[in-house]
């Protein structure tokens, strides 16, 4: 049972948010009668900066949402934030909805999901990519082993190339998964041939643009084909995207994409597109919703699974050797005999 006290507003405090709710398309007060009532799962989703169609992590979270709403009837709706300032008043605007989950997208979030899962002890929140620690009693972050999931990318990377230099086209450094990537991508390419070329470049943006920067991921992966690279893995939201459809502009070379199967998401990049280093993230939020739902849900952290994609129209092409090798390297870092990381 979901039933959970109703909020109190002044007359001022409604006003603003309606407004706030007509500016930034937010759930319509239409919302709120169905999110009082006890026998309604409602799950409200908060993007990081970008959209919720960015073919990348936004889009993946929501994907995981929206399986909740078709599985067992969960009342579902969502927030685009179009700046990081206005993380904690977006994640409000669920709460004041009475919503019993939310999910905040992206690791910008974490300190926004803390502050208003300790002023609602009631509502659960789901921190995508948001390490807990220490953990709170309604809140779990879904994080993922991003330097495993790299490592197979760069494995791939350097089993594939011909030039013998690589390359990587990143979100910032500030955020740890993607350093992970990095990290993964480095050390996986090496494992394979250590003396490969790496041209890593992570944006030199902050938060609020460097995952939304396509033009500049573009040119980055432009720059580094440029000098030599063959192939390009693009890890940073929109950015990433640039690189990738910058890299199928070059005949003959190969990309690599990130966190779901861009494939589906990004066919410009399919002449390139060999695969995807995969966070497995809309089941991982679904799976979370459904255990909140059970009255199972976690604290604490939860690690979701990693993958690579299916290799689609290059699955003929790539020869059974190479399929073989990434079976046993992704075996060996499932088992613990190949570590992912040089720490």
């Amino acid at each position: 049972m979901f039933g959970k006290p109703l909020s109190t507003q002044s007359p001022i405090a409604a006003v603003v948010l309606t407004l706030a709710t007509l500016i930034m398309g937010c759930p319509s007060t239409s919302d709120e009668p169905a999110c009082k009532s006890a026998d309604v799962l409602c799950v409200g989703l908060v993007t990081d900066v970008g959209s919720v169609d960015d073919k990348s992590f936004n889009q993946s979270s929501w994907e995981g949402v929206k399986r909740a709403e078709s599985e067992f009837g969960a009342k579902t709706n969502y927030i685009e934030t179009k700046d990081a300032k206005d993380y904690q008043t977006n994640i409000e605007l669920f709460a004041d909805k009475n919503y019993d989950i939310i999910v905040t997208v992206g690791f910008g979030l974490g300190e926004a999901t803390v502050q208003s899962a300790q002023k609602y002890p009631e509502i659960k929140f789901i921190g995508v990519d948001q390490f807990q620690l220490p953990a709170i009693p309604n809140v779990v972050g879904l994080i993922f082993h991003e330097d495993q999931a790299g490592f197979m990318a760069g494995a791939l990377a350097a089993m594939l190339t011909g030039t013998g230099t690589i390359a990587a086209v990143l979100g910032t450094d500030l955020v740890p998964p993607v350093e992970a990537f990095k990290r993964g991508y480095e050390v996986g390419a090496r494992h394979v041939k250590a003396d490969i070329k790496i041209i890593s470049t992570f944006h030199p943006g902050g938060l609020d643009v460097a995952f939304t920067d396509p033009e500049w991921g573009a040119s980055t992966a432009k720059q580094a084909i440029d000098q030599g690279a063959d192939v390009v893995f693009a890890a940073g939201g929109t950015t990433g995207n640039g690189g990738l459809i910058e890299t199928a502009a070059h005949a003959g070379k190969f990309c690599i994409g990130v966190d779901t199967d861009q494939w589906d998401t990004v066919p410009e990049a399919r002449p390139c597109l060999v695969s995807c280093a995969m966070k497995l993230i809309a089941p991982g939020v679904f799976d979370l919703i459904k255990l909140a739902q059970a009255g199972r849900f976690p604290s604490g952290n939860h690690f979701g699974e990693v993958a690579l994609a299916p290799l689609h129209d290059f699955d003929a092409k790539i020869a059974q050797d190479i399929k073989d090798k990434l079976a046993q390297i992704e075996s060996g870092l499932r088992q613990g005999s190949i570590r992912a990381n040089n720490n």
